[in-house]
């Protein structure tokens, strides 16, 4: 299976902020969107960065209450990894676990198109596992 098999089920829609929002607003729109990270985009397109709930962990512990004062662009992660709809999804996990990361856009022609997370992922792991064991189940009833 493949990033776009993802995609093509779950649709492409990304949830954005923009760098100059408040850290502190950013947290709420992650709540209300019941996500663990938001795509920074400052013209609705590029990727300028992603901010996720560790990100936001992270600047309660370094700003304490002045959170509120602090912007996405004082917290975001600037080097983003991304993968492609062609990559497979053992790639797209292999990438996850080797950077410690939960989500990843995905990007084609420099175009961001879509985001996966490790929920993603792992949903369609199981999907294929379980195809596989009854192709198995299968094949053993035949030969009986």
């Amino acid at each position: 299976m493949l990033v776009s098999d993802i995609l093509r089920s779950k649709g492409s829609s990304v949830k954005m902020v923009q760098s100059y929002d408040s850290a502190m607003s950013c947290a709420q729109r992650l709540k209300s969107e019941h996500v663990g990270a938001l795509v920074v985009s400052d013209d609705g397109r590029s990727l300028d960065g992603m901010i996720s709930e560790r990100d936001i962990a992270y600047g309660l512990a370094t700003y304490g209450g002045e959170l509120h004062h602090v912007t996405v662009r004082d917290l975001m992660t600037r080097a983003v990894v991304t993968c492609a709809p062609r990559d497979t999804i053992l790639n797209a996990m292999s990438v996850m676990t080797r950077r410690r990361v939960r989500h990843l856009p995905v990007v084609e022609s420099g175009k961001l198109v879509g985001l996966v997370s490790t929920g993603d992922v792992l949903k369609y792991r199981l999907q294929e596992m379980q195809l596989e064991t009854n192709v198995l189940r299968d094949v053993v009833v035949a030969a009986r």
